[in-house]
């Protein structure tokens, strides 16, 4: 058991991330999936993103990477940081999801959670690294 709590403590930030981050999947999924319906993939999608973002920016900042910080500067640096490279993953998001449904003719909720697998890893790494990095 002992082995096992060290197991956690060891990966506890990637274990937090890929809980909090499959919720987010959820928010994104679910969101697409329901205003997909009434209006155009490409809205929808970023009516998506704007609603997950803001709560994986709020989950990844208190319980995956602990940045209990809530200096100005400290915080200003980790929101714009947040949204600028989860802008730089909305590029690429759009992007699958252009090629998948309008070219490849895909079903926009299949090439929703592919797109999202590799989002996911994405930003995963932007935030390891770059935004809340220790």
């Amino acid at each position: 058991m002992h082995t096992l709590w060290q197991l956690f403590k060891k990966y506890e930030s990637v274990i937090s991330y890929l809980f909090f981050g499959g919720l987010t999947t959820l928010i994104n999924i679910g969101v697409f999936d329901w205003l997909n319906h009434s209006m155009n993939y490409q809205i929808a999608n970023v009516l998506a993103w704007l609603a997950s973002v803001i709560f994986a920016f709020i989950t990844n900042k208190l319980w995956v990477f602990n940045s209990k910080s809530m200096a100005w500067k400290t915080f200003l640096w980790e929101t714009a940081t947040f949204f600028f490279f989860r802008l730089l993953s909305l590029a690429v998001d759009q992007l699958i999801m252009y090629v998948g449904i309008s070219l490849l003719s895909g079903n926009p909720l299949i090439v929703k959670i592919i797109d999202n697998v590799i989002v996911v890893i994405l930003n995963y790494f932007f935030s390891k690294w770059i935004i809340f990095k220790k």
